[in-house]
């Protein structure tokens, strides 16, 4: 994995500590990993050039095809509730332009990612290469059936949001594993943690939020 931090040539070190002390610290995230890890990733890279001067405004971005690069907070929020450590197994659904999938590798053993957009996907796996990362893999398919012949996974974080869990991730969650989600209508959804034991299945509400559609034959149908 990649120390991504450039003493002294970053133009946007000090934008990216003010989105850690003033977006993060200031709502309550404190994992001092998933702090490290937000100064360390450089934003400004997966977003699209002529936006690099908002990277590290308190939004989401849009990217390509209706999609977005999620506000600097919630894809910490849903970093920390995961508790990912350095031997967790991830798997991430909707990798988008790869920035979450970036903070996921520098905390993790190995994140297994899937997005559907190929275009999305190349890009992702160029700016994910440039930046020195090698502990992840990628595979365009549909997010909502996941990714079972490497299943279990200790953590599944979701990007989009579906109706309800999607079951074939459920069943991919290994025994004691969390999973972050956005479920809900199109319109707003709610953030939820989902903590597997046994056959129960334990849900926390984080946050109200809104994302993309989970699109899929196990959530929203094409």
């Amino acid at each position: 994995m990649s120390d991504t931090r450039e003493a002294n040539t970053d133009p946007y070190a000090d934008a990216r500590e003010r989105m850690v002390s003033d977006q993060l610290i200031a709502r309550g995230i404190k994992d001092p990993a998933v702090l490290r890890t937000f100064r360390d990733v450089p934003r400004d890279r997966f977003v699209k050039p002529g936006m690099r001067h908002q990277a590290y405004s308190d939004r989401a971005l849009a990217t390509e095809h209706s999609q977005t690069i999620s506000q600097p907070y919630i894809v910490a929020l849903m970093t920390e509730a995961l508790a990912v450590r350095q031997t967790t197994k991830v798997l991430e659904i909707g990798t988008g332009s790869g920035y979450q999938t970036a903070i996921l590798a520098q905390l993790s053993q190995h994140v297994f990612t899937v997005e559907r957009l190929p275009s999305l996907a190349t890009g992702a796996v160029e700016r994910l290469r440039e930046l020195g990362y090698t502990n992840f893999s990628l595979k365009e398919g549909d997010g909502s059936l996941g990714w079972p012949e490497l299943a279990p996974f200790d953590r599944i974080i979701v990007t989009a949001a579906a109706p309800e869990p999607p079951k074939p991730l459920l069943d991919q969650l290994a025994d004691g594993g969390k999973m972050v989600i956005p479920i809900g209508p199109v319109a707003h959804q709610e953030l939820i943690l989902i903590t597997k034991s046994g056959d129960t299945i334990d849900r926390t509400s984080l946050c109200s939020c809104i994302f993309v559609k989970l699109v899929g034959d196990a959530a929203w149908k094409r």
